[in-house]
């Protein structure tokens, strides 16, 4: 008898490090049933399968294959930006990017893919030889251009490192962000460093271009109640000046903030 679902589900219970007894009070079920659906004993409907989806907090794409186990058809799809349906989507990821400038703001997939860029940024990336649609994971893992642009490279490297594990980890594991997080480590280590100093609030990356260096630190955005699997995944990273300096060459060479 198949009881793929079940493996599935106990996989997940494990990545996750949850007892049946935590699925169960998170996804309000017993810790009985989640043992009888693991073992084949019970069959879950669709609903269930949901429902114990958002307990494990699965990514959309794990959910597809979680119901197909249990023989249903998959629930979420992965659309292009570019589609029709997806215009006020898209027309919202613009207005953001936009509204951002001078200051430099990306939208990235969930590998880093460049997506959309504002002008600023734009600008930024394209002095590094960046453009849309290339892996950001590429460029900071082999491209000396990039990597020699980023002043505090190290620093930056290592903060990268566990960035990407997390992200990794929300997924359940990715060997794409797994294989840049390891050469990265390898190639900085993992550690803060020997400095037992007050750490700062955040860690900026300091860019070099014509002999001006940016200072910037990003916070991350993303869409709420997406269930689109791609839409899920797009991060909108907003870049912000770190001191008086940047900001007065961002605004300068690209206006004052909206």
């Amino acid at each position: 008898m198949d009881n793929s679902f079940g493996a599935i589900l106990k996989d997940w219970r494990g990545r996750r490090r949850m007892s049946q007894l935590d699925l169960g009070l998170v996804g309000d079920v017993s810790a009985k049933h989640i043992a009888f659906l693991e073992t084949g004993r019970s069959k879950p409907s669709r609903s269930m399968v949901i429902q114990l989806s958002d307990a494990l907090t699965i990514p959309r794409a794990a959910r597809n294959t979680l119901l197909n186990s249990a023989g249903f058809s998959p629930a979420y799809q992965k659309r292009d930006l570019d589609e029709s349906e997806m215009a006020h989507v898209r027309a919202a990821v613009d207005w953001t990017l936009m509204r951002h400038d001078p200051f430099p703001a990306i939208a990235v997939d969930k590998h880093w893919t460049l997506v959309k860029t504002n002008t600023t940024a734009n600008a930024l990336f394209a002095a590094m030889g960046v453009q849309p649609g290339d892996s950001l994971l590429t460029t900071m893992t082999e491209s000396e251009a990039v990597r020699g642009s980023i002043d505090n490279w190290p620093e930056v490297a290592r903060y990268m490192v566990v960035r990407l594990r997390t992200e990794s980890a929300h997924l359940g594991g990715d060997a794409v962000l797994d294989k840049a997080a390891d050469k990265l480590a390898a190639e900085v280590g993992a550690s803060a460093g020997e400095d037992n100093g007050v750490l700062p609030a955040v860690v900026s990356t300091r860019y070099q271009a014509n002999g001006i260096t940016l200072s910037l630190f990003s916070t991350i955005a993303q869409f709420g109640c997406a269930e689109d699997i791609a839409l899920a995944d797009l991060k909108i990273e907003f870049m912000f000046p770190a001191d008086g300096e940047t900001r007065e060459v961002l605004i300068t060479n690209f206006g004052s903030p909206k």
